[in-house]
């Protein structure tokens, strides 16, 4: 017995060591989807770059199963509950989209006043990792904390390519895609003209701002209206569930059907208002 344990040992040891003689390839990692990818910059943008969509994913399913147990108690009519859940469930996902909604309108006010600054300090002889670094004292006050993030790496690394890439992850922004990448090639190929592109980048940056701001006015009422008109029905039958009588009717079949149609309709009529009436948003082409 113990000549066969020895054998085995041995076996297994010449195994090890033929098997450790062919490297195995290191598998290609997939790229992440673009719905996934989008989800990662509304969580940058949301100021939330420490949570992942995993997370998010696992907070609105708690916030879907809290909310289910509550209205069970509450009302005792399954298919109200689900219906109530499945709305709590992407409360946590459309609270970040709003929030890096936000966000990039106020990005998109004060993206000319740091093309501005890069220009100004390109004129004054500054060198382009010192014209970033200054962005974190005399840049917009919302974009200090990744300026000043961007002059800390490059402090401590000295290397102005991956602190370029750590400052387009933290930006998040087709805009600052765009002005990183100029930096880039103008660091590496010399460009003469940096100062004339910041310049009519800025100009262009204005004129986009002051056109969408103009177009979001006019449609602002009409998307507010058309919100009130989606979320009227939930409402009026979140009151109703305060009396039980009123309510008796969904605990059947027929009532469930109606719960699960209506949800249904506002979820189709809300995508497709949504996606009327909300302006063309740039795509970071550049990340």
């Amino acid at each position: 017995m113990s000549g066969i344990g020895l054998g085995l040992l041995l076996g297994t040891g010449l195994f090890c060591i033929w098997w450790s003689l062919w490297p195995r390839e290191p598998r290609p990692k997939r790229p992440p989807s673009a719905r996934r990818q989008a989800l990662v910059d509304d969580l940058q943008l949301a100021g939330m770059e420490g949570l992942r969509p995993g997370a998010l994913l696992g907070a609105s399913l708690a916030c879907a199963a809290v909310v289910f147990v509550l209205a069970l108690g509450t009302t005792s009519v399954a298919a109200l509950a689900l219906c109530f859940a499945a709305m709590a469930g992407g409360a946590p996902i459309v609270l970040v989209r709003s929030r890096a909604r936000r966000r990039r309108a106020v990005l998109r006010e004060v993206w000319p006043d740091v093309v501005d600054n890069l220009a100004s300090g390109v004129r004054a002889g500054l060198s382009l990792p010192e014209a970033l670094s200054q962005l974190g004292v005399r840049g917009p006050q919302s974009l200090r904390p990744a300026f000043v993030a961007f002059a800390q790496d490059y402090r401590a690394s000295g290397h102005f390519q991956s602190c370029l890439d750590a400052l387009k992850v933290r930006l998040a922004d087709p805009v600052g895609d765009r002005i990183v990448e100029s930096l880039r090639i103008a660091r590496e190929v010399g460009g003469n003209d940096l100062g004339r592109l910041l310049r009519t980048l800025s100009l262009f940056l204005r004129q986009d701002a002051r056109i969408r701001s103009e177009l979001e006015t006019r449609q602002g009422w009409t998307v507010n209206a058309a919100r009130l008109a989606v979320a009227a029905p939930w409402i009026v039958l979140s009151l109703l569930a305060t009396r039980p009588e009123s309510i008796a009717a969904y605990d059947q079949p027929a009532g469930g059907a109606v719960l699960v149609g209506g949800g249904a309709l506002t979820v189709v009529a809300y995508r497709m208002m949504v996606r009327i009436a909300r302006l063309p948003d740039e795509q970071r082409v550049l990340r």
